[in-house]
Formats: structure tokens, C-alpha cells, sequence
């Protein structure tokens, strides 16, 4: 896999990822919570967003090998999980669309589009987020977010069930160089622990959902890499219909 700083398909920010802050209640409107029911007392979860009333961006790799047809189920509108909050929209998927080129062992084009049986409810505490152009690129240093109900702690078990989020910068060229060193082809069990939101959430920037969640250091330590949004517009255009 290229540098981040070579490639404009990625993007590597650091941070304190892991011991960020509890997000106010419903003030990223766009969060989604995916769950795919994967046998009796088996589930898989990831965060997304929506950015369609009828559709939500995700990572591939949430779409777990044997999962087939097992049902898969967006939550909108929450903040605390443990609780039926009345803003909630729970909303089965119709259909999944990774991106034909995912590799799952390198992570490659970790991007993937659910299209909802429903079309979601607009209002404050349910709404899509901005893409930005294509092709766009952060400047180094540029600070972005990310929130998700992932874990908090590099040692904790259980996921956060109120929305959490922590602020942090883009990195350069060198930091990406250094970074790739230690997890070049880094994949399986240990991806998710380097971020404190579940991994397909997004990196969000002035507003606009510039990357997805991908994959980070099995420690917990500062550094994540996420999948850059603006290389795959023309592929979501068409996939959404709207070329």
C-alpha cells in the first residue's frame, strides 16, 4: 500500500484517538449505527453516515466474510444506544454495495454504500452530511473529527454506548511515511482498535465527510488511516444513480 502523502486515495490523521469526549446529544445529525445480525446471539457493528435519505456510507470490511444475506439494520438519529430514544429511525437495508475493487486483506478501497428499504426522516437530529468535490485534497495539518460509539480505551472490551468524539490534525508527507512503516499490511481482529469511533464513520472537516474510518495501530496509539472520500465521488454518483 502507498505512503498517504503518494496517495490520493488515503489519508492519516493523528490524535488522541483513543480518550476522546461524549458528543453534545444529536449534534452530528448524519451518524448512523450499522448492525448486521450474524447468527442467534452474533452481531457485527460499525458506524456510518448518511449521506442520502436513502442511503449510508460505511467501510466494506464491515461487511464481514460469511455474512451473506444475514439482515443488516442502520439506527439514525441516536445518541445513547441503550435507550429507545424517540429520535431514533431504525431502518432495515435493502441493498449492499462495496466497491468492486475492496481488498480485504490490504484494505484497499474500503468503501461501501447501503441503500435503505425506507428513506430516512429528515430533522434535527436526523440529516445527511455535505461530500466534498472530487479529487479534493486536505492540506497537512488541517484539523478534522471523528465520532463514533467504538470503545474509549486501548484495554476496554465493551463499545461506548452514548456518541463519542475527539478533534485531531492531518498528517504530513514524513508522518505518513513513518506511520506505514510500522503497519504495512496491517488487517484482521486488531483493525479497529486504533480509533475511538467504530471504524466506517467519518472524518469530518469544515463540514464535509472527507474520509471514512478504515483501519489504525492495534496499541491505540495516534495515528489512524481513513479512506479518502473525494477519490471515490464519481464511483458514489453512479452507484447512488446520479452521474
Amino acid at each position: 500500500m502507498p505512503y498517504l502523502g503518494s496517495s490520493p486515495r488515503y489519508v492519516l490523521a493523528k490524535g488522541d484517538i483513543i480518550g476522546g469526549r461524549e458528543a453534545r446529544p444529536h449534534s452530528r445529525p448524519y451518524m448512523a449505527f450499522v448492525e448486521t445480525k450474524m447468527g442467534p446471539e452474533s452481531t457485527t457493528e460499525c458506524g456510518g453516515f448518511l449521506v442520502r435519505e436513502d442511503f449510508v456510507l460505511t467501510a466494506a470490511h464491515c461487511d464481514e466474510e460469511g455474512s451473506g444475506d444475514a439482515p443488516t439494520v442502520v439506527i439514525l438519529g441516536a445518541h445513547d444506544l441503550n435507550r429507545k430514544e424517540r429520535t431514533q429511525q431504525e431502518i432495515q437495508v435493502r441493498r449492499k454495495i462495496p466497491h468492486e475493487d475492496f481488498d480485504r486483506t490490504t484494505l484497499e478501497n474500503d468503501i461501501m454504500l447501503l441503500q435503505l428499504e425506507l428513506r430516512a426522516e429528515w430533522n434535527n437530529a436526523v440529516k445527511p452530511i455535505r461530500l466534498p468535490p472530487a479529487n479534493f485534497l486536505l492540506k497537512p495539518e488541517a484539523t478534522c473529527s471523528v465520532a463514533g460509539w467504538g470503545r474509549t480505551g486501548v484495554h476496554m472490551v465493551r463499545p461506548a454506548t452514548k456518541l463519542q468524539e475527539v478533534t485531531l490534525k492531518m498528517a504530513d508527507d514524513k508522518q505518513c511515511e513513518l506511520f506505514f512503516d510500522s503497519v504495512h499490511g496491517l488487517h484482521g481482529e486488531h483493525q479497529n482498535e486504533a480509533v475511538i469511533g467504530d471504524t466506517g464513520g467519518p472524518l469530518v472537516c469544515n463540514g464535509f465527510a472527507q474520509s471514512i474510518v478504515s483501519y489504525g495501530k492495534d496499541s491505540g496509539l495516534p495515528s489512524a488511516v481513513y479512506t479518502r472520500m473525494s477519490a471515490f465521488i464519481p464511483w458514489l454518483r453512479k452507484k447512488m444513480g446520479r452521474e
